[in-house]
């Protein structure tokens, strides 16, 4: 039931990077259900999709004493900010809407901090998927690669015919979100975990991951010059339009497919990355509460978090952003092929214990880790003296540094 907005209306300042088209399109649903409620919307979109300059950016105003109502917060760093004592409990709002019943305790969990909620979750990404042209591959007379084996025949047959094999954008975060797939399909989930997740120095020291860089090296030359510091949804549109066969991305890809009026199974195809059809690598959007003075935008604040799991934002938004809900029992009949097969591996890889967290999107480990991951990797992405040898025995040396 709706709080009387003559009383309780009040801003809601929201800091995020959702700021692709997708992205935005997908946002502005959130947006226009808040001002239904009554509420008006305060925007801090900070452009960059790993989110590292709003984490700046949220750093700051925090300090400052003046954080945001909400601001898109995800995996461990929940539990950072929890520990600062800046987040404010949304337990009312979440027994009320029964969320213990409606979540995947994978997702609730995360959403929690010292048993209270604190955040609320809009998504589940499914980050290891291949997305492909079609036509490209029929024109070439190729089939989509599903392991790194036939990825690299596929890609030398599409460089002879000067087609580009792959779409990539050279930024950190991008590094990583190849990366961590890479490993994925090379080592599998148990070994994704062990590296990512408990740290594991024999793991990380491994001739697997010695095979894991070797691999995730030799994608490179599979892409063009002006693949340094491009944007991801550009890399996107290269496969949309058919500039480029293929694109390794999250299923946030899809909500620029979807953005150009595009189809899937049509247009563009999604498959799971190479050597990875059983794994499911997740990122969770949220979007963590911060505790305000003004009772006013206090109300606000709580409506914004209900609406966030309704069922029509969940739907609407998901369609959008290329995702799907984070809450169960959704009707599927309007997401497509890709949210299906998506919605199926998500609960298929729990049961088979191959659902592991995205550590370059900071699901698995502490922002610290992760940033001395990143830093490794793509040093050695664009470094041609590195071996793989010495990348490994960097990134454990890194890693062991930075816990």
């Amino acid at each position: 039931m709706l709080l009387s907005t003559a009383v309780l209306a009040g801003d809601v300042e929201v800091l995020h990077y959702m700021t692709s088209t997708g992205e935005a399109a997908a946002i502005e649903v959130l947006k226009e259900e808040l001002r239904a409620s009554g509420h008006s919307w305060k925007e801090v979109a900070v452009a960059g999709g790993g989110g590292e300059t709003a984490m700046t950016v949220l750093k700051f105003r925090a300090l400052s004493g003046n954080p945001p109502a909400a601001a898109q917060i995800k995996g461990p760093q929940i539990q950072e900010w929890g520990e600062q004592g800046l987040l404010t409990s949304l337990d009312s709002i979440a027994s009320a809407g029964h969320w213990d019943e409606l979540l995947p305790p994978v997702v609730s969990n995360m959403m929690k901090y010292q048993g209270e909620y604190v955040a609320v979750p809009v998504n589940v990404h499914r980050v290891n998927w291949l997305w492909a042209n079609p036509d490209v591959f029929r024109k070439a007379g190729v089939a989509i690669p599903t392991t790194w084996d036939q990825f690299f025949e596929v890609a030398n047959v599409l460089k002879s015919k000067g087609i580009l094999p792959l779409a990539y954008g050279g930024q950190t975060w991008q590094d990583a979100t190849f990366f961590e797939t890479v490993a994925l399909g090379v080592g599998g989930a148990e070994f994704y975990s062990s590296a990512f997740v408990d740290l594991n120095q024999k793991t990380l020291t491994s001739a697997t991951m010695v095979k894991v860089f070797e691999t995730f090296r030799k994608t490179r030359e599979y892409t063009d010059a002006d693949a340094p510091g491009r944007d991801w949804h550009l890399a996107t549109r290269m496969v949309s339009n058919g500039e480029a066969a293929m694109q390794i991305m999250g299923d946030w890809a899809k909500g620029e497919f979807t953005a150009a009026g595009q189809h899937a199974d049509v247009d563009y195809v999604c498959l799971a990355a190479p050597d990875t059809s059983g794994a499911f690598i997740f990122n969770i959007d949220s979007f963590a509460m911060f505790e305000l003075r003004d009772s006013k935008a206090r109300a606000a604040q709580a409506d914004l978090a209900r609406l966030v799991m309704e069922p029509k934002f969940q739907q609407t938004f998901n369609v959008n952003k290329g995702s799907i809900p984070a809450r169960l029992g959704m009707d599927r009949a309007v997401f497509d092929s890709c949210a299906h097969a998506s919605m199926d591996a998500f609960v298929a890889s729990a049961a088979t214990a191959q659902l592991v967290p995205s550590m370059a999107h900071g699901m698995a480990t502490s922002s610290q880790v992760q940033s001395a991951i990143y830093d490794v990797v793509t040093a050695f992405y664009n470094s041609k003296n590195l071996s793989a040898k010495e990348a490994v025995d960097k990134l454990a040396h890194a890693i062991d540094a930075a816990r």
